[in-house]
């Protein structure tokens, strides 16, 4: 198979969205030459469908507000499994970066007074989601490629990466084909950085875009990397539920921020009743508690149950509906009509009103809505170090959704933009230094050429599988056995028919040329679907226990014992295996922190 373009680079960037372009305007600040590859258009990553805000004490709401308490928040909001140093680094580092984000341009909600203004989320203390009304993604990317196409990064677009190349234990580059045309192409490169994002698509009812298959995880695994805390997948507890045409679109966590209730089909406000023990005493213990903090009096009166942390909102919901007390179609409500004005939720939520009346013919600015959870985020991924993004093997980086050990068991809305600029910044800042002391490697042709043939080889079967029946197999087995609450029986059968489904890889036939060819896009896809699949229900296994987004039925409760631990996944004699390795604990005044708060 012939190569059609060669590139070579000082820093190779995986992924066009929040993190891979902060991480090439890092590494270009550095001095690298930087290659920038995105499987869709530049400016259409998924971070563009992050709606409500990035995380950040900024104290523009709250002077009390601080690193210090941004981090307790995180580290309980994970419910024990956050690595501590990215957890003190996230904190410390995201004003700066949001602050940076306003320097190149962003143009952030203001206060009265002209400073950002700052929405509350589910676990922070504090309103400290800096936004752009309920577009915050959007204007992110905007901000950052437009500096990193000005600062010299070189882009790829409509471009998808399917395999690593090791040369003597090292990354020394990536095998690439061009959606539009089927061609391959070559990017050498001295250091290569992850930044790909989720994994969401493995799973029928998702808000995740096309492009989130989980191809960074697979890469990484595929090079020998590990992979951590994969059983950790986050269902968002406000998804649209109806019509069935967009049942999983988001429902930002901004409509609850700015004073949104959920009540169920009897009109009882029910969050109320499941408060956690870790949070009693953190939150409003009547409606009329509630309501005033909402209208403003914050120091007086405490936040609403309704923006407690995901995992508990969303078990909240489903108990909600498996009880008889859901909406007509399966999920709660969701109204912030009774709560603000029409002008006040067109002028904060535009994307939200604009969405429920085009797609669901719903006002939200007299009616309620209706949401359930879907599947959004993955707080497991690759393992990474956590001072520098460095992965086991030498020269490979990882950032963002991608990466684990931030967000442990839970993640806190907001934290996942703010998570891209400081921890993309620290891998492209690294990726750079490290490249300069490294040679570009030679690759060997028969290791492209066998590649390339494995890549292709379902252009040479005849009536074998369709890989879109494969796929739709694939997302109703994770949605039904490996959902948001999870038993051994059906783990161990999803097991099976997830390794089943790999060996139908193998006899998948794709029909036509290879240029704008779906077919044969989404059977590249699977690989990484089923790596991810197959990692999220052996650690899902492991892990027996309930805790943060993990839920299992035959284990309800936490176990302080594996509160301790991380579940790690590798290769081993071409098997997907699982070990278990100490959670790093903080040092004492950290600990104390976490515990006991300022």
């Amino acid at each position: 198979m012939e190569i059609s373009e060669r590139h070579e680079h000082d820093v190779l960037v995986i992924g066009a969205g929040g993190a891979g372009l902060r991480a090439a305007i890092a590494a270009i600040e550095a001095g690298a030459s930087v290659g920038l590859v995105g499987k869709s258009l530049l400016g259409k990553a998924h971070t563009v469908m992050a709606e409500g805000g990035m995380a950040a004490a900024l104290g523009n709401n709250r002077p009390e507000d601080n690193w210090q308490v941004h981090f307790r928040d995180t580290m309980r909001g994970g419910k024990g499994l956050c690595d501590w140093r990215m957890a003190r680094a996230h904190a410390r580092e995201a004003p700066d970066r949001v602050r940076e984000l306003e320097a190149w341009g962003a143009l952030f909600d203001r206060a009265e007074d002209g400073r950002m203004n700052q929405r509350p989320f589910g676990g922070h203390t504090y309103g400290r989601l800096a936004h752009v009304g309920d577009r915050t993604g959007l204007e992110m990317i905007r901000t950052l490629q437009d500096h990193a196409v000005h600062e010299g990064a070189d882009v790829f677009m409509e471009c998808t990466v399917f395999r690593l190349i090791v040369v003597d234990g090292r990354v020394a580059g990536a095998l690439a084909y061009w959606r539009p045309t089927g061609e391959f192409v070559l990017f050498r490169a001295r250091t290569v950085i992850l930044a790909t994002g989720g994994l969401g698509k493995a799973w029928k009812v998702t808000s995740n875009s096309w492009e989130c298959t989980g191809d960074g995880v697979a890469l990484a695994y595929d090079a020998g990397a590990e992979l951590l805390g994969m059983e950790f997948v986050q269902f968002h507890p406000t998804g649209m539920v109806w019509p069935p045409s967009v049942r999983g679109t988001l429902v930002t966590e901004g409509v609850r921020g700015e004073g949104g209730v959920l009540t169920n089909r009897d009109g009882d406000r029910f969050m109320f009743r499941y408060v956690p023990e870790m949070f009693e005493g953190d939150y409003a213990e009547s409606q009329e508690e509630a309501d005033r903090w909402v209208a403003g009096d914050r120091v007086a009166n405490r936040r609403p149950p309704e923006l407690l942390t995901r995992d508990v909102v969303a078990k909240a919901i489903v108990a909600e509906v498996e009880a008889g007390r859901g909406s007509p179609h399966g999920g709660v409500f969701l109204n912030i009509s009774e709560k603000r004005s029409p002008e006040y939720i067109k002028a904060k939520l535009p994307s939200m009103y604009h969405q429920f009346r085009e797609l669901a013919g719903v006002d939200i600015t007299t009616d309620a809505m209706e949401v359930g959870p879907t599947t959004h985020y993955a707080m497991g991924g690759v393992k990474v170090h956590p001072e520098t993004a460095t992965t086991r093997v030498p020269g490979l980086y990882a950032a963002g959704e991608v990466a684990a050990g931030l967000h442990g068991g839970n993640r806190l809305g907001g934290n996942s933009l703010s998570d891209l600029i400081v921890f993309g910044q620290r891998a492209g800042a690294a990726a750079a230094e490290e490249a300069m002391g490294v040679e570009l490697a030679d690759i060997p042709a028969a290791e492209l050429s066998t590649a390339a043939e494995a890549a292709t080889a379902p252009f040479a079967r005849e009536d074998g599988r369709n890989p879109f029946g494969v796929q739709e197999e694939l997302q109703q087995i994770m949605q039904d056995k490996v959902g948001i609450a999870r038993t051994e029986g059906a783990l161990r059968e999803a097991l099976g028919d997830v390794r089943r489904l790999r060996g139908a890889l193998d006899t998948c036939s794709v029909h036509g040329g290879r240029a704008f060819n779906p077919g044969w896009h989404t059977w590249v896809d699977l690989h990484a679907m089923l790596t991810v699949a197959e990692a999220v229900v052996l650690s899902a296994l492991e892990r027996r226990e309930s805790r943060g987004a993990h839920t299992r039925i035959d284990y309800p409760d936490s176990d302080a014992s594996l509160g301790r631990v991380n579940v790690v996944i590798q290769a081993s004699d071409g098997r997907m295996v699982t070990d278990t390795e100490p959670v790093s604990e903080p040092p004492a005044d950290l600990t104390q922190l976490i515990e006991e708060g300022v």
